[in-house]
């Protein structure tokens, strides 16, 4: 995970390193402002990734996530089927609900929960309809499509793979209906307790809840969705540390996860850490890219 702070001088030889350390996709945060860094450079993320496209050849990318808060599926279904095209077919479209925070009011009055939830699923029903078909009509409580052209559609097929971002029973329902697969942060840490070792036990042990429910809507939907993990959910930062993140996606793949998302290190404040652990983290990647997922 790169966030998107740096100018583009800077920020192309970290997407290449990305890829020459040997990691399977890099992803950015997509947002117009985040949380204590709001005022702070963050840049926009659909010209990110074209250009991190144009400098990479192999590694998959993706957003982590697009959300409604300030998306139109019609417009941004544009911008995927461009962002796919630029990559060769290697475009993973992360996308969630959108969260609480400065996104969600930047454009207007923020959505109750009941609101966002109700529109999530319009937004991925319709960005399912639009990159999949040429023309699309829709008339929704959120959304209206009137004659959508949507030509050549996309590289990959039948469409650009969705990464559905959920917490909770209907997220996940949602998760399971359209997506190719689920992430997650993990639980809210809600410990407080003072003992950073305490802290990560309960958040990895929510973490174990919230994977035996999708187990559940899995079950109840008669499908098996790819299973992605941020680490960086948990209340410590998995590269503060290579061997504390190599644990981290031992335990992630022994809960069914195949795939692990950790951030590159900033100098400074969240996910402050050293270059030196990602590298470390790196050389460990065979190892770790030959596990599997434990079966469910």
């Amino acid at each position: 995970m790169l966030l998107p702070q740096e100018r583009w001088s800077t920020a192309r030889g970290r997407w290449r390193r990305a890829e020459e350390l040997g990691f399977d996709h890099a992803w950015t945060y997509d947002h117009l402002a985040w949380r204590d860094l709001a005022d702070e450079p963050w840049f926009a993320t659909v010209p990110l990734l074209a250009a991190a496209a144009a400098v990479t050849e192999r590694i998959g990318l993706g957003t982590w996530v697009a959300s409604p808060n300030f998306r139109h599926p019609v417009p941004f279904a544009k911008d995927v089927m461009g962002l796919d095209d630029v990559s060769g077919g290697r475009f993973v479209l992360g996308v969630g609900a959108g969260g609480e925070g400065w996104d969600a009011g930047v454009l207007g009055p923020a959505p109750t929960r009941a609101e966002r939830t109700r529109r999530f699923a319009e937004f991925l029903e319709v960005l399912d309809a639009l990159l999949t078909q040429p023309v699309t009509d829709h008339a929704g409580e959120f959304y209206a499509a009137h004659a959508a052209r949507m030509v050549p559609g996309t590289l990959a097929r039948p469409r650009t793979p969705f990464v559905v971002a959920a917490n909770g029973p209907r997220g996940m329902a949602l998760a399971a209906r359209h997506g190719q697969g689920w992430a997650t942060y993990g639980p809210g840490t809600g410990v407080g307790s003072g003992d950073a070792d305490a802290d990560q036990e309960a958040w990895w042990d929510g973490l174990a809840r919230m994977a035996a429910a999708f187990d559940e809507v899995e079950q109840a939907a008669g499908v098996r969705v790819p299973r992605w993990l941020s680490l960086d959910g948990a209340p410590t930062f998995s590269l503060s540390d290579a061997d504390l993140a190599a644990e981290g996606v031992e335990r992630a793949a022994a809960l069914g996860f195949g795939d692990v998302v950790v951030h590159w290190p900033r100098a400074r404040g969240v996910y402050a850490g050293t270059e030196r652990e990602l590298e470390r983290f790196a050389g460990m990647l065979p190892r770790l890219q030959a596990l599997e997922p434990a079966a469910r």
